[in-house]
């Protein structure tokens, strides 16, 4: 079959065409969902311009992404390519929630298939299938939610389906916020006592105690350095964090990595409690013996806590010491407690983030002014530490009620 040509006897390529009526030039070509379509030029340069630009879409995935029969994997994808302001860490975070949680399963919807119902069922499944926390779905939702936003801006989609799903879904669960509840003061000493009385645990008695005697994130933590204390002050200044996590390009191997801490209100500086002060001058007191961690991370040094191979502690790792050190504690609390004939202390299951949780918890309880309670803590938002102070006030409430029952003989 002979090839077309145009007017001026140039050899037109597959799907082009001149129209005779008027000598434009045409291109059709099939789009995804199967209906035919044409570009149109008064030149044949112009036209096979045009042509190369949408070759390149349909490379790029565009061409799909526009005709709405991409599924949601792409529009994460397409999602994350626009965040380029976002803090390594948070990029790994997003990618690990949706790389476990969506991709292989809800992620393969189809974007204009997606209804409110499917995104409410998703979440059901999450909870009741999957057995997550409604606070690690509330996670998957800050990632899904603006990537449905995106859609609706590109015109694909009218009304973002994931709008008020967490509402509902908090009400049907009876869930409003999925908070961390403290340590009791009693599950405090009993964990601090033991440590300091453990010849196996005695070495983490000072990093327990500025997790606790601060609410420091865990990340701020393993990252302080001796250069962020100021003995003679008694300060600590909070103005950078420690992350250990899956490398962008080969999520099989993590890394330690200095970040800005989780929100702006995290650079803080901190006074010392006394025992705090106690705890780091006794180590620094120790290390001039036995020497000062030699760790480089990003260029940082003068690391203060340190693991037996020097480099800066896992937070995993300081998770699994927990874990230890309250099933050591729990095994000889119940023999001990059964040779006195009393009931024992247990300590319940926990990680490091609930130790910032029940610092919060007793500092609400001895300090009335929320603003104060919120620049210590860090928190970038009031709510947050409103929701901890509201806790802490329903159980104040309660117990004073009870000693006003007990020393009032008026009824």
């Amino acid at each position: 079959m002979a090839a077309r040509k145009d007017n001026k006897g140039r050899q037109l390529r597959k799907g082009e065409f001149q129209r005779k009526s008027d000598g434009k030039y045409v291109y059709g070509y099939t789009d995804p969902n199967g209906v035919r379509r044409y570009i149109y030029s008064k030149d044949l340069k112009t036209l096979r311009e045009r042509e190369d630009r949408l070759v390149r879409d349909q490379l790029d995935g565009l061409d799909v992404y526009v005709a709405g029969s991409a599924d949601l994997n792409f529009l994460f994808d397409r999602y994350m390519s626009t965040k380029s302001e976002l803090r390594e860490t948070t990029y790994v975070n997003y990618v690990y929630m949706y790389d476990h949680f969506v991709r292989d399963g809800f992620g393969k919807k189809k974007i204009r298939e997606v209804k409110y119902s499917d995104v409410l069922q998703f979440y059901h499944d999450l909870l009741n299938k999957k057995g997550l926390q409604i606070n690690t779905v509330e996670n998957i939702h800050t990632i899904l939610h603006p990537m449905f936003q995106l859609a609706v801006r590109d015109g694909l989609i009218r009304n973002n389906p994931s709008d008020c799903v967490m509402a509902e879904l908090r009400k049907k669960t009876g869930n409003k916020k999925g908070i961390r509840h403290a340590l009791t003061l009693e599950q405090q000493r009993a964990f601090m006592n033991y440590i300091a009385q453990s010849p196996v645990f005695v070495g983490w008695h000072s990093f327990f105690t500025v997790l606790l005697g601060t609410g420091c994130r865990i990340g701020e933590v393993v990252g302080l350095r001796w250069e962020d204390v100021d003995l003679e002050k008694r300060t600590i200044s909070i103005n950078h964090a420690m992350s250990y996590y899956p490398r962008r390009n080969d999520t099989y191997k993590c890394e330690f990595k200095v970040s800005l801490p989780k929100t702006d209100a995290g650079i803080r500086m901190l006074p010392m409690m006394q025992q705090v002060y106690d705890a780091l001058k006794e180590e620094y007191e120790r290390q001039l013996e036995e020497g000062f961690s030699e760790a480089v991370v990003d260029g940082m040094s003068g690391f203060i806590f340190t693991n037996r191979f020097g480099t800066i502690h896992n937070p995993q790792a300081v998770n699994r010491a927990i874990k230890r050190i309250y099933e050591a504690h729990n095994a000889e609390e119940i023999v001990k407690a059964k040779n006195e004939h009393r009931d024992p202390v247990i300590i319940p299951h926990f990680s490091c983030h609930h130790l910032r949780h029940t610092f919060c918890t007793r500092f609400c309880e001895n300090e009335t002014n929320v603003k104060v309670i919120q620049s210590i803590m860090g928190h970038a938002s009031i709510e947050t530490t409103m929701d901890i102070y509201a806790e802490v006030t329903e159980m104040t409430k309660k117990e004073a009620l009870d000693n006003l029952s007990a020393n009032l003989d008026v009824f």
